[in-house]
């Protein structure tokens, strides 16, 4: 049954993130906070028209990581407090507050890629001879030169960045603080229901009666915000493209692209290829789904049911650490060390809280453990959550320990590698420990509903809809609450064919993301996963091996992805990869059907 959410300052402290890992006490945040802004004058007034060779540059550049990982814990430490519950009005004013304040100190530094942008080609290559560390800054910053606009302009920007930022945080209002999502009934019975308790609960409820009365109520309500949410995607959009075009970019595409260091080919390969050939593969599970379940249909209500509800497997926060020690053995004692210490040091935020923002995610800065936010709620699936963002723990650290700061975070092509690879180890242990159909079955369909419905389906189709929003926008054509509807369905018919019924309100599935304000990051989730699968196979089968992995987690940005992904013995240059992970899953559905025809034999 689902829980009556309680206010967070009712929930167990054990069960909250630690934030004393960013500062020890508020005093300590206070202070930090106020002497920031006289670090930046001091880095301003001794570096400002002086960067004029790369010796110079060299010497700022130590003294300017600083300063920005610096900005990095003064954001995180407000700013995960909002996220843990949106309806703190004092944490909310604390966090656009510091917002400002950092926008304004990074408008002073904008000096500094202004300048050193005004250098040649050679003598910014000079940086990474003189300091290797340095050597992804100087890709990129090469990278850059083209799209620069005048050092005025750049600093307007960055004062700006508040106001053009903004639209997330509106979006997150409309979705998560505002609506009263109400109850529903059944047979008689009343349900509380709420975004998180839909998307963490309802969504996956076993009767489908239960399920299908809490989609129709939730879309009830999130419809009655669609023209604010459609409002506020628009002015980011529109944000991008005139930034795009201000930086010389024909495409706004191209632009978000061009810091991914993707091309347009790839990331067209990554939704074209899966929408022709995945699409078929899941039509085939969740035909198996409906068969297993009883179904005279399937809906959109429906994608997330098991094959096997009545085989439930509860887990608790306790027991998911041995999960950790066993599924991510093959990394090695140390590693499994550095992810158990999350635990004692309260890297993760499981509570279930009113105000809570859906989802899950994990934030990392510089040279501090990062910080997980999910909610708990003692299902597999949830420890499934736990494992995909320890993964990105888990890099973030390694590559922190490996890099410089400006060198440290991967493209973003990269970024969903880790996580999910975390989620095969998790899948492959369950797989292994037993041999019993039924439990076999269950670690392969928890495979394909959890690692692979989520990155390859759920938001490969938000690339799918998001890349038909941009193309409008670079046809200089606009879009309301409506079209967007009319494009995220006929998407999700596309994939689906006849397999399932969209239904009304699975058109509103547009407003339940924040990615589409976060550039072109839905995308990545399928790319990474391409990526850990191949080199998951390559480690089972013996083509490689785990220190591969761990090498590619410490490269951190050292290498633009064709190059990073070669460390794992992975080739993302043609199609192959992607071709391979789809065949892969294709046997694994096909055993999913076999196991099942060998429990009813």
């Amino acid at each position: 049954m689902a829980e009556q959410l309680k206010p967070r300052s009712e929930v167990s402290e054990d069960l909250k993130w630690d934030l004393t890992g960013i500062f020890a006490t508020e005093e300590d945040f206070k202070a930090a906070l106020e002497i920031f802004p006289h670090e930046v004058d001091a880095f301003v007034e001794q570096y400002k028209g002086k960067l004029k060779d790369a010796e110079i540059v060299v010497e700022a550049l130590h003294t300017y990581e600083k300063i920005i990982a610096e900005a990095g814990y003064l954001q995180q430490y407000a700013m995960l407090p909002v996220n843990a519950d949106i309806t703190d009005g004092q944490a909310a004013s604390k966090m656009r507050s510091v917002a400002t304040i950092i926008s304004k100190e990074s408008a002073k530094l904008s000096f500094f890629d202004s300048e050193v942008l005004t250098l040649s080609e050679s003598e910014i290559a000079q940086v990474a001879k003189i300091e290797p560390a340095f050597k992804a800054w100087v890709r990129k910053t090469n990278k850059n030169k083209k799209a620069a606009l005048a050092p005025e302009v750049e600093e307007a920007l960055e004062l700006l960045d508040p106001v053009l930022g903004s639209y997330q945080e509106i979006f997150e209002q409309a979705r998560s603080n505002d609506p009263d999502f109400g109850t529903f009934e059944v047979d008689g019975k009343e349900y509380p229901l709420s975004f998180v308790l839909y998307e963490d609960y309802y969504m996956y409820h076993t009767d489908p009666k239960v399920r299908r009365a809490s989609y129709d109520q939730f879309n009830k309500v999130l419809g009655q915000y669609k023209n604010t949410v459609a409002t506020a995607y628009y002015n980011q959009v529109v944000k991008e493209k005139t930034i795009a075009t201000m930086r010389g970019y024909d495409s706004v595409i191209d632009y978000l692209l061009e810091p991914q260091e993707v091309t347009r080919e790839m990331y067209n390969r990554q939704i074209d290829v899966i929408m022709e050939k995945f699409a078929p593969v899941m039509q085939k599970y969740i035909t198996h789904l409906k068969e297993k379940n009883g179904l005279d249909k399937v809906t959109y209500a429906d994608l997330k049911i098991d094959v096997d509800p009545e085989f439930k497997q509860d887990i608790t926060i306790e027991e998911t650490k041995d999960l950790v020690k066993e599924a991510l053995a093959p990394f090695g004692q140390e590693y499994v060390d550095l992810i158990l210490s999350s635990y004692d040091e309260r890297w993760v935020d499981f509570a279930r809280n009113i105000g809570k923002r859906s989802g899950a995610f994990c934030s990392t800065t510089y040279q501090k453990h990062p910080y997980i936010m999910m909610s708990f709620s003692g299902l597999l699936s949830d420890a499934y959550t736990l494992f995909h963002e320890l993964g990105h723990a888990g890099q973030g650290v390694l590559s922190h320990q490996n890099n410089s700061n400006t060198g440290a975070r991967p493209s973003l092509y990269l970024i969903e590698a880790p996580s999910t690879f975390h989620e095969l180890l998790l899948t492959d242990y369950l797989k292994e420990r037993t041999d019993d159909p039924r439990e076999e079955r269950s670690a392969l369909s928890m495979m394909i509903s959890k690692t692979y419905f989520h990155n390859f389906v759920t938001h490969l189709l938000e690339a799918a809809y998001q890349r038909e929003v941009y193309r409008l926008i670079d046809d200089g054509e606009s879009f309301d609450a409506n079209k967007l509807s009319e494009i995220k369905r006929k998407v999700l018919e596309q994939f689906w064919g006849d397999a399932v019924e969209i239904e009304p309100g699975a058109e509103l599935t547009w407003m339940r993301q924040a990615h589409y304000y976060m550039g072109l990051y839905p995308y990545t989730y399928s790319a990474g996963l391409t990526i850990a699968t191949q080199a998951f196979l390559k480690i089972k089968s013996g083509e490689s091996d785990m220190e591969n992995w761990l090498d590619f987690l410490r490269l951190g940005g050292q290498e633009a992805p064709l190059e990073a992904t070669k460390v794992a013995n992975v080739d993302v240059d043609t199609d192959q990869a992607l071709l391979d992970t789809i065949e892969y899953l294709d046997e694994s559905v096909d055993r999913i059907i076999e196991l099942s025809g060998q429990l009813e034999g």
